[in-house]
């Protein structure tokens, strides 16, 4: 194989026609990646975490503390099982699972790579596409939510229920910003297949400046910058991660949806956490940061994008996305419940919206010439810069003081306290202290003992 077939884009046509051991070995590859990145990612949030607030996180248990992990794994799989008397017994048992395996699930449309060779076979690396791909991972975010719901059902207690509402009202809220991040992508793309959503941000944008063409960015968080802003702080609120984790806050539902798990159920609740943020960070990767290829200063290397170079530099931006989620739990606190509703549906919605029409209307004006383009973005541009010059800025009243306040009571109000806040001595007081006073007489030449 020649390094150009090799450095080429998978297309639908390439899939469905791998051996069985072939898309065995994906298949195993996707779910080992999905299983290693967690297990990986605990370790790694403990070390971040603790270099952030000067602590030297775990470094006892094998080398810089790597097998940490796995001992921590071993001790929840020999804790007692508690299985709670008023809890459904069989989707108490299943809830977790649930979250974990529609998490891995969303691994099989990712692609890692290009088109490469194993065993003499040109396989896309690449579990399968289809036409909808990016509709298949909204899917599986959206069912992992379920898992959450349902233990916090099946547990038989209030914290626990209170916990899985607040996660189906979080997956409601924040499921519709992500979707409308996602059409950006699409009205860019021209698909929805992650492998050509991935493909086209390959080719660099021309622009036209001064009849000079300049090659710009074609990674979709540059060109969609609010879509790429917004579908993130959507997945952080997928996720239940920090500051948007309420459906586990501690400090108001002991553990949230988590309260009555224990042992490997529990285990398997905290991982699916971990395996759902990687995940989302390979999504994020593949639909903006240009999936699999290498960013511009690699990119001069003529063989940057070919063969098996292309899985480093995406792994390389999974780690960069995890470590943003760590940040945000190690630097912002959480939410309250109404900041955070509020939050989704009066800020990101809206600002979504308005970036989706503004997007409409600059791709149906492609076809234009340069001045009905300059005409019809110059126009509104020019309205709302003059809207935002003279708005009128709501400027709040001066509020009256005390005295002020106190003149315009009306005639037969209720008597006020003093408004100096000096309260005059009692008349009474000085009687008082008049008569507790010793009398000091000076007996004279003619007092006599009575």
């Amino acid at each position: 194989m020649t390094s150009s077939l090799l450095a080429q884009d998978p297309t639908l046509a390439d899939f469905g026609r791998d051996p069985w051991w072939l898309v065995l070995g994906k298949i195993v590859f996707a779910f080992a990646f999905g299983l290693l990145a967690t297990l990986l990612g605990v370790w790694f949030e403990r070390r971040v975490v603790g270099y952030m607030q000067v602590r030297p996180g775990p470094n006892q248990v094998g080398p810089f503390g790597l097998l940490q992990t796995l001992a921590d794994g071993l001790k929840m799989a020999f804790k007692e099982d508690i299985l709670p008397k008023a809890a459904d017994k069989v989707v108490y048992f299943f809830a977790p699972t649930i979250s974990v395996i529609c998490a891995v699930t969303a691994l099989s449309v990712v692609p890692f790579g290009p088109m490469v060779s194993i065993a003499g076979h040109h396989t896309p690396l690449q579990v399968t596409d289809v036409p909808v791909a990016v509709l298949l991972l909204l899917a599986c975010s959206s069912m992992g939510v379920y898992g959450i719901v349902l233990g916090g059902w099946a547990s038989g207690s209030t914290y626990p229920l209170l916990g899985g509402l607040r996660s189906s009202a979080q997956m409601i809220s924040y499921e519709v910003a992500m979707g409308l991040s996602i059409v950006a992508v699409f009205m860019t793309a021209g698909t929805m297949s992650t492998s050509g959503i991935v493909a086209a941000q390959g080719d660099a944008t021309r622009l036209t400046l001064f009849g000079t063409e300049i090659p710009a960015p074609g990674w979709y968080a540059i060109l969609l910058l609010p879509s790429f802003v917004i579908f993130f702080i959507a997945t952080v609120g997928e996720t239940n991660r920090a500051p948007f984790d309420l459906p586990e806050a501690e400090s108001e539902l002991v553990a949230g949806f988590m309260t009555e798990y224990s042992s490997l159920k529990f285990a398997l609740f905290m991982l699916s956490e971990y395996v759902a943020m990687v995940t989302m960070s390979a999504v994020t990767t593949t639909l903006f940061l240009g999936g699999w290829r290498a960013p511009w200063p690699i990119t001069l290397w003529e063989g940057a994008n070919s063969g098996w170079w292309p899985m480093l530099w995406f792994f390389g931006k999974v780690i960069a996305l995890v470590f943003v989620f760590v940040w945000l739990r190690g630097t912002l606190p959480r939410l309250r419940y109404d900041q955070f509703m509020r939050f989704g549906w009066k800020v990101l919605l809206p600002i979504n919206l308005v970036w989706i029409l503004v997007l409409s209307g600059l791709r149906s004006i492609e076809d234009w010439d340069s001045r009905g383009k300059l005409i019809a973005v110059g126009i509104p541009a020019g309205v709302l810069l003059l809207a935002t010059l003279f708005w009128p800025s709501r400027r709040p009243q001066p509020k009256p003081t005390a005295q002020e306040q106190v003149d315009s009571r009306p005639y037969g109000s209720f008597p006020l306290p003093p408004m100096d806040l000096q309260v005059p001595p009692s008349p009474r007081i000085t009687r008082v202290v008049a008569e507790r006073e010793p009398a000091n007489i000076v007996a004279g030449s003619d007092s006599r003992e009575v």
